[in-house]
């Protein structure tokens, strides 16, 4: 056992050192050239943050190798140089919310200062932000954490007589203590009475409580991108396909849309010259700053339909293949979309048998992990890894199809070779702050496989325990919300989805 444990470290340490060159690689490769040799720090953090979250969904997986790794030890010192999970676990979720109301907070302000200022102004206005929000956030969490800080556990009092070990004992259903008689007290929970049972009540570390809060902010946000995205992510695959052109344009067409997103084009040039304008004479107020998200969003918009329209009237020597391409790409979409279908389906699926459901009709998924890993060892581990993955990428899809249509959300877009700073630390930020509710309640729903880990300790019985909080889990409030926004787009997406997409730019930009 000693070497497989031995192996368990090694892999993480290698795992570790991949993901970090991995998203090494995509900042390299997303960032925008105007960033390029400079904003160090900001880079360094959305590195740091994308390796936090992705060793974070990896580490419950982990988690479950780490205890299967001691399964066969007879007493805990015999299973040696195993993973110390409770304490990587607060440590992972420690930084990670200093990272998402920290350090991008103050990443960003510094990052969006005035680039005329000097360094030295920057970072202190970066850091009177900064300050104001640690400080009410510490006088938070401490009231908080003084107030309603503890856990309360119900519990019962059982207990039974005694017998000498010579005896041969002879336990049924109408004899379930050792003992008869007077002798045997209450050693059944199922039959005891109801004057046995108490509440013990315990003051939780502070660690924990800070893990606990995080976990609830995050969960508000996976409850509405998570069950946005777990239906649209395969859906706005499969109805992208539906909607693909089915040939190309004419020239005549292409001429015609092409000059009318010329023209918004200029529209939008001279809008953001008059706010470039408004911003040097130093007269930034709020309707100036909603005028920037507007252009922005109007910039999204015209780069999409810049987009479709080369799709439908591919130029160049290479227009042939570049055809050719456009359609492998919506077939390929066809088949992640189809993949993705059949997991949403069993996520949601599972969520109502073994979680909404009680006592549960079937432990699912649970079940086909541990036959999973009765084949491999390991196969099991690697699909409960893949779905908490995927419900990672759905709470991603929700951001982004949400962030265009929400108005209190501010749109921070991913695009390969053009994105800014700012847009990455914001989308880092989301996903580190989402990461939490993934794990939590991925250990939720595959309990019965995660079962006896660390992570089961911390977000099965500590969280779900703590005063006030414990109610959003008893009632299951997140995962109902979870089902029925799922439901809501789902119909969404059955009434309009199949709808072909026009050019959506809209210009009404008020000066």
């Amino acid at each position: 056992m000693g070497d497989f444990n031995l192996a368990l470290v090694i892999v993480a340490i290698v795992v570790c050192i991949l993901v970090f060159l991995f998203n090494v690689y995509l900042l390299i490769n997303y960032q925008h050239p105007d960033d390029a040799n400079q904003a160090y720090f900001p880079k360094f953090v959305v590195v740091f943050g994308l390796s936090i979250a992705a060793i974070s969904i990896l580490m419950l997986p982990a988690d479950v190798a780490n205890r299967q790794a001691c399964q066969h030890a007879i007493y805990n010192g015999a299973c040696n140089l195993t993973l110390p999970m409770k304490q990587l676990w607060l440590a992972i979720y420690i930084v990670d919310a200093v990272l998402v109301f920290f350090v991008i907070p103050f990443a960003m302000f510094y990052y969006e200062g005035d680039q005329d200022k000097t360094m030295g102004k920057r970072i202190k206005s970066a850091l009177c932000w900064v300050v104001v929000t640690a400080i009410v956030c510490a006088l938070l969490l401490g009231i908080l954490y003084g107030l309603a800080g503890k856990a309360d556990f119900t519990v019962r009092h059982l207990s039974s007589a005694t017998t000498p070990f010579t005896n041969s004992f002879d336990f049924n259903n109408g004899q379930q203590c050792i003992g008869n008689g007077s002798g045997a007290r209450q050693c059944s929970a199922y039959s005891a009475s109801a004057s046995s049972e108490t509440t013990w009540t315990m003051h939780a570390t502070f660690p924990e409580y800070v893990v606990a809060l995080a976990t609830i902010v995050g969960s508000v946000l996976f409850t509405i991108f998570g069950g946005v995205g777990i239906a649209c992510l395969p859906l706005g695959l499969i109805f992208s396909f539906i909607r693909r052109p089915k040939a190309v344009i004419t020239r005549s067409q292409y001429i015609k849309e092409a000059t009318e997103l010329g023209k918004k084009a200029k529209e939008l040039k001279k809008a953001t010259d008059a706010l470039h304008q408004e911003e040097r004479s130093g007269s930034k107020g709020r309707k100036w700053r909603k005028n920037v998200k507007a252009v922005e969003k109007e910039v999204l918009l015209l780069e999409d339909d810049v987009k479709a329209l080369e799709e439908m009237y591919p130029q160049g020597e290479k227009a042939e293949t570049a055809w050719a391409m456009t359609v492998l790409g919506y077939l390929a979409k066809l088949i992640l979309g189809i993949l993705g279908l059949i997991v949403s389906v069993a996520w949601v699926a599972h969520i109502v048998i073994y979680l909404l459901i009680d006592p549960p009709l079937s432990s699912f998924l649970n079940e086909v992990f541990i036959k999973l890993d009765d084949i491999w060892g390991l196969l099991g581990t690697a699909a409960f890894a893949f779905f908490c993955f995927y419900l990672l990428l759905a709470v991603i899809a929700g951001a982004m199809m949400l962030g265009l249509k929400l108005v209190f959300v501010t749109i921070h877009p991913m695009k390969w070779g053009a994105t800014l700073m700012n847009s990455f630390l914001f989308n880092v930020g989301l996903i580190l702050l989402c990461s939490i509710s993934v794990i939590q309640f991925c250990a939720t729903a595959f309990a019965y496989y995660a079962q006896a880990t660390a992570a089961q300790e911390i977000f099965g019985h500590n969280l779900q325990s703590l005063r006030g909080i414990k109610y959003l889990y008893k009632y299951n409030v997140f995962q109902i919300g979870f089902i029925v926004l799922a439901g809501l787009t789902f119909v969404y997406y059955v009434a309009f989805g199949w709808r072909r997409k026009k050019p959506s730019g809209r210009f009404q930009l008020s000066s």
